[in-house]
């Protein structure tokens, strides 16, 4: 089997399920109990916190583990703009953010918050100038992801983190959930102010995820209860997630370290063999995140192509998995202007440090045998 579908989700790596199985077992006292069990528990706990303040080169009292990438955004954007709407009801955020951020910013309109989708250029990067005239003296959030799901494009993070940096009632949101691991972000000298990560893209666990909250912000929270984690995020604390969550960041956060080009290496490869099959022509721009190459075959449907890949046991998606049901056409590469043949054809291939050459060579040489089917039954 060829999984390139990791940018959907990754396999969990055994160390990371040995330390969720290990902690299940070992440390189920609830961390807020005052017996033993308890303060165990909640020892592991401040350790995780520590653990994954030291990952991200920040304060351990300012990491909040949450469910996963949707809760982090939800609790990032909504947190924000509830508990600063006395001050501004504007936020800036782009047409090509994941569902979780742009559904959120649509239900704050609902609210009577105001919202400017700013556009992207043709390489699906957000241009600074735009971000700068969209600012409004009542902006109180900029929302913008690291690393787009579906093309892979980066955006310029550190420009428009020193954009904002002296407007103290603007706060900055980062979606880092398809870049952490993958594309290096210094946090503190981007001033980025919200950050999150989900678990399950770092061969971590579905479930798992923190939300990085720079010291002094206040949020609305999401949960109302017993008043965990500083009170931003109520609710007994899923250890055994945590841990194994910190885990996988270290695992991935030290493959990054001593194999630095290894992800660019594999994009390399594939878009290179790609450019040999005439029918094929490749959305993602040069120079973009390594573990992800979205391409299009024009002719053919892409559910007809991932399903011959299926069959040969190869496993790329059609775009994002949490669109990939709905409308026939790429939203992201309608973005950025694509004509529609390649908006509604594209298929994603993503990578993880798991993957080898072997495995792209083959995934060529079955599509070419794929094509050269389709064509002879549509011909």
């Amino acid at each position: 089997m060829i999984y390139f579908d990791n940018s959907a989700t990754t396999k969990p790596s055994q160390e990371v399920l040995d330390s969720f199985l290990t902690v299940s077992e070992a440390y189920y006292g609830n961390a807020s109990s005052a017996h033993q069990f308890g303060l165990d528990a909640d020892k592991l706990l401040r350790k995780s916190h520590q653990q994954a303040g030291q990952i991200m080169n920040v304060a351990p009292t300012e990491i909040i583990f949450t469910s996963g990438g949707t809760e982090g955004n939800n609790l990032a954007i909504k947190g924000v703009a509830l508990a600063y709407q006395k001050r501004g009801k504007h936020i800036i955020t782009t047409t090509i953010e994941h569902p979780s951020v742009l559904s959120a910013c649509r239900a704050l309109e609902e609210l009577g918050f105001s919202v400017t989708y700013l556009p992207v250029n043709q390489s699906g990067v957000v241009e600074i100038e735009s971000v700068k005239e969209a600012l409004q003296d009542d902006t109180i959030l900029v929302s913008i992801m690291h690393v787009n799901n579906e093309l892979g494009s980066i955006q310029p993070i550190k420009e428009i983190g020193e954009l904002l940096k002296n407007r103290p009632t603007t706060y900055f949101h980062v979606d880092d959930i398809q870049g952490f691991g993958k594309v290096s972000l210094d946090l503190k000298s981007s001033n980025v102010d919200l950050c999150s990560i989900s678990g399950h893209k770092i061969h971590g666990l579905k479930g798992t995820g923190l939300l990085y909250v720079k010291e002094g912000i206040r949020l609305f929270p999401l949960f109302h209860g017993g008043g965990q984690q500083t009170d931003k995020r109520s609710g007994t604390e899923n250890l055994a997630g945590i841990v194994s969550l910190v885990r996988a960041m270290r695992l991935i956060t030290e493959q990054k370290m001593h194999h630095p080009d290894y992800l660019d290496h594999l994009n390399q490869q594939l878009r290179q063999q790609l450019q040999d099959i005439p029918e094929v022509v490749i959305n993602t721009p040069d120079g973009q995140a390594p573990h992800i190459l979205n391409f299009s075959i024009p002719a053919y449907k892409p559910e007809v192509v991932l399903h011959a890949l299926e069959e040969n046991h190869i496993f790329v998606s059609t775009k994002s998995a949490c669109s990939s049901k709905r409308t026939d056409e790429s939203a992201v590469l309608r973005a950025i202007q694509l004509p529609r043949e390649r908006t509604t054809s594209a298929l994603r291939v993503s990578f993880s440090f798991q993957n080898t050459d072997g495995e792209i060579e083959l995934f060529v040489r079955v599509l070419k045998r794929i094509i050269k089917e389709l064509s002879k039954v549509m011909g």
